[in-house]
């Protein structure tokens, strides 16, 4: 499959498009403040709180294949939950979970330590003593809205920060916030 490719670590609180066409009185960040190559266009969206790999394309079938669901390309997450996770958790989102859009695909899920090489988020997550937090990574293989977070706010983990490590073969490796950089359009 021919096109170029950019992959972005987009920051908190950045729209994971070009333009804002929000109602809000000040306009948000958004890619055109960190990418100024033009004719390239997000493959599949990131939540506004959300963090991470994002990848850009001037080809619009690798879009197509990256974004639509029914290629079931895989999207890796290191989510910090509130709580600590359980077994039966962990099982539940392997499985796959039932939400109000109906049943999740089965997810890899694990417990992970927190990452070593991990950026301070600005605003920070906010910090409570008397609840502890936990590290996952967790593998999908849709892309429905906010879903990571909606399943693990199903088994009662609540996200408190999200990061998209990797798109199929594409990583985000020692990509810091809003950095980016031209990829193989065949992953690496």
């Amino acid at each position: 499959m021919s096109g170029r490719v950019i992959l972005f670590n987009k920051p908190f609180g950045v729209l994971s498009q070009f333009t804002d066409k929000g109602t809000e009185g000040s306009p948000r960040p958004t890619l055109s403040g960190f990418i100024d190559e033009k004719g390239f266009y997000p493959a599949g969206r990131l939540d506004r709180d959300s963090e991470g790999l994002m990848v850009l394309t001037d080809h619009g079938p690798l879009q197509a294949r990256i974004s639509d669901p029914k290629y079931k390309l895989e999207k890796t997450y290191l989510v910090q939950v509130e709580g600590t996770p359980s077994e039966e958790a962990l099982e539940a989102l392997r499985r796959g979970v039932t939400l109000k859009d109906g049943k999740t695909r089965p997810a890899r899920a694990e417990q992970i330590d927190p990452p070593e090489d991990l950026w301070p988020r600005n605003p920070p997550v906010r910090f409570r003593k008397s609840v502890p937090d936990a590290w996952l990574r967790i593998t999908i293989s849709e892309g429905r809205n906010r879903q990571v977070r909606r399943m693990t706010a199903h088994v009662e983990l609540p996200t408190l920060r999200l990061i998209r490590a990797q798109v199929g073969d594409w990583q985000l490796n020692q990509l810091r916030p809003g950095a980016w950089r031209f990829a193989s359009a065949t992953g690496a």
